[in-house]
């Protein structure tokens, strides 16, 4: 059985010392992993970055370092082409926005007094800033307001049927203080719209140390429940254990 793991949270730069990142430790997908390594014969490929917790070192884990979304979004493409897997499991915090370019105070003034802003011309605004070489350096502190314009990134998860259409694929949402019905209904939504196998939802409020609470919605409506990173981790090597089984496959 060959399994893709994603774990940990994006890091967007903004400049060489700054980024815009999450809080996502990893510490989930690090449990899914060694869950599949203690009860299959799986071997892992693991998507993370630098700063996030990771497995123990074992030869069925082959660790694939990135950063930004970009990076994340250019792996995974030469992965999913390459590689025929019998399940994804994209646990990763992945940034919507990314910088795109940012002014400080001085210079923001100096380019709507050139070209005063409006809901016309604000598009094109952007595109022209965007497409001005920003330096890459770290951005200086002298000027009272720095604006940070963020563009959107690409929908990882939305690429993952595409590129991997036979794979069962387990996307995860994570919400704060809903409602259960809302919670389940929103992780519905995200199947449908992602064509996925499974949501693993949840709620912020509802984790706490070891203490994490998850709904594992598939898309014939089935919820399956945990309480904790490790059985949320049992829960999801079980499911894709005995689909498979079902499957026929090894």
């Amino acid at each position: 059985m060959k399994i893709l793991i994603t774990a940990g949270g994006t890091n967007e730069k903004i400049d060489q010392v700054r980024s815009i990142t999450n809080h996502s430790t990893g510490r989930l997908g690090k449990t899914i992993a060694e869950a599949f390594v203690q009860s299959s014969s799986a071997r892992i490929d693991y998507v993370t970055t630098a700063n996030a917790v990771k497995p123990e070192t074992h030869e069925k884990i082959k660790l694939h370092l990135i950063e930004s979304t970009l990076e994340l979004f250019t792996v995974l493409k030469e992965l999913l082409k390459n590689n025929t897997y019998d399940a994804i499991i994209h646990s990763m915090a992945v940034s919507d926005f990314t910088p795109a370019f940012s002014l400080s105070e001085e210079q923001l003034a100096t380019s709507i007094t050139k070209e005063p802003l409006s809901p016309d011309t604000l598009p094109e605004w952007f595109m022209t800033q965007e497409n001005v070489p920003q330096q890459d350096e770290k951005i200086s502190s002298n000027t009272e307001h720095l604006v940070i314009v963020l563009k959107k990134t690409p929908k990882i998860i939305s690429y993952l049927r595409e590129w991997q259409p036979t794979a069962k694929i387990i996307g995860f949402k994570l919400l704060v203080d809903v409602s259960k019905e809302q919670l389940l209904a929103v992780a519905q939504e995200s199947i449908l719209k992602n064509r996925t196998d499974y949501i693993l939802a949840n709620d912020l409020t509802e984790i706490t140390g070891q203490s994490h609470h998850g709904y594992l919605l598939s898309a014939n409506g089935e919820v399956k429940e945990a309480q904790t990173k490790q059985e949320i981790a049992e829960l999801i090597v079980q499911t894709i254990s005995q689909t498979n089984i079902s499957d026929g496959s090894s």
